[in-house]
């Protein structure tokens, strides 16, 4: 199996992987914290589903390969697995560095017209460190507590390193996550959009 990334030309079956990263809003807002960018070429492993929970994939500038994962080629491990899109599935575990997403190119049975089918997406998280996934890092596919932020203007918020090492100094950083606003604790100004169960953020100004 072969796997190609966005832009290329793909035959029937073919799959296509990409990159994203996801990020938080203020109130009111809908901010990303990053954009899509695409992955070259893979191959899969063997595996009954390409890149399934607990399997480990190379990490390339230019493809993805499922290897084994005592393999010295594996740099990232996959800690949950889900079908359809990210954004009408569940979230990836919060210390999840990344998120691979897999298409299948079947333009006969496309649903929006771009040529591809979602077939689901696979939550990486990186083997050695750097992991930007973890708390107040600056990075990963979601907000968490410990996060740090920064206003990025329209009502939008990004991450960053919470150690000030990131491009933009940190101007809030998430201390609790509640079911809703009323439930932050006293001193809170700025509510982040957090997702799951409890999806409001508290962040304070540091």
């Amino acid at each position: 199996m072969r796997v190609f990334g966005v832009g290329m030309a793909c035959g029937g079956g073919l799959l296509a992987v990409v990159l994203a990263l996801t990020g938080c809003q203020l109130p009111g807002g809908s901010g990303r914290a990053g954009g899509t960018t695409s992955a070259g070429s893979a191959a899969s492993g063997g595996g009954a589903v390409f890149l399934g929970a607990g399997e480990c994939s190379s990490w390339g500038r230019e493809f993805f390969t499922e290897v084994p994962c005592g393999s010295e080629r594996a740099a990232a491990r996959v800690v949950a697995r889900h079908g359809g899109r990210s954004g009408d599935g569940p979230l990836c575990p919060p210390r999840t560095d990344f998120v691979l997403h897999v298409s299948e190119s079947r333009p006969a049975v496309d649903e929006d017209g771009d040529g591809e089918v979602p077939q689901g997406y696979a939550c990486m998280r990186n083997l050695e460190p750097p992991h930007p996934g973890d708390p107040g890092a600056g990075g990963g596919p979601r907000t968490v507590v410990g996060d740090c932020v920064y206003g990025a203007g329209r009502g939008e918020v990004r991450e960053t390193a919470c150690d000030g090492s990131g491009r933009r100094a940190p101007q809030h950083r998430v201390i609790a996550s509640a079911a809703e606003r009323s439930l932050c604790p006293s001193g809170t100004d700025l509510y982040v959009a957090l997702g799951g169960a409890r999806p409001v953020g508290c962040a304070v100004r540091v």
